[in-house]
């Protein structure tokens, strides 16, 4: 790969990737956001992306172990680790991986819409990583869903969850669809490797609208992460922007 501009699409189906770490997967990080940062508009992502880009998000879906989602995004969008497309199945099942991958939300105080199809359906699977902090009418009502519930320890969560991930769940990808808090995370603990990330043709504003990443602690230029362009697609149909980074180290 290089850092070359390309036209249209580019094609995610079928990534090859490095091996993940010996504690937790590899990590792909998947986003929308505006020209100016944004990453919602009227509280969500949708009217930012594409039908292209959404597709290229079942793409990236494709080469996953684990879909990741917080509570906010599930919350505000939704989630599913479905692809909608028999080929990704397809794909997937030629490299020896299950027809989709394991939907996942991380949630600290367990307060998640029951009514979304995350726990309503049966046709994906899922897990819900809850800390030992949410309370305990909140964690039985959701495993009064069916869906398996995964106790994490107060402060240590995402790293917890993380070696569930790879050593119960057996993963060796994880793709992060969301939300921003998720992102900023994962990026304090390094545990991010690659990114993709879509520029929309579109600006939103606002002085309080979330951004793609929003941490509870701004990263300095000292420890801020950098990133290496690995390719770079302009899509003059959608007049949108498709970016893949890899993490520097």
């Amino acid at each position: 790969m290089s850092g070359a501009w390309s036209p249209g699409k580019p094609d995610y189906a079928a990534l090859e990737l490095p091996p993940p770490p010996p504690d937790r997967p590899y990590a792909l990080a998947n986003m929308v956001m505006s020209a100016d940062g944004k990453s919602v508009i009227e509280g969500t992502e949708r009217g930012i992306g594409s039908a292209t880009d959404q597709r290229l998000m079942r793409e990236l879906r494709a080469n996953a172990d684990v879909v990741l989602n917080g509570a906010g995004t599930l919350r505000a969008s939704g989630t599913s680790s479905r692809l909608g497309d028999g080929a990704l199945e397809a794909v997937r099942l030629a490299r020896g991986k299950p027809r989709l991958p394991v939907a996942a939300v991380l949630s600290a105080g367990g307060a998640l819409p029951l009514e979304r199809a995350f726990f309503t359906a049966r046709d994906f699977p899922a897990v819900v990583y809850l800390s030992e902090r949410a309370p305990d009418e909140r964690r039985a009502a959701i495993e009064a869903t069916g869906r398996p519930v995964v106790i994490l320890p107060a402060g240590g969560e995402v790293p917890a969850m993380l070696r569930h991930m790879r050593h119960t769940l057996g993963a060796e990808t994880l793709l992060v669809e969301g939300g921003p808090t998720v992102y900023a995370a994962l990026y304090a603990l390094d545990a991010i490797d690659e990114a993709f990330v879509t520029l929309g043709p579109v600006v939103v504003g606002g002085a309080g609208t979330l951004t793609a990443v929003a941490g509870a602690r701004a990263f300095t230029r000292a420890d801020a992460p950098r990133l290496a362009l690995l390719s770079a697609h302009a899509n003059p149909e959608t007049d949108e922007v498709y970016l893949r980074y890899c993490v520097r180290r």
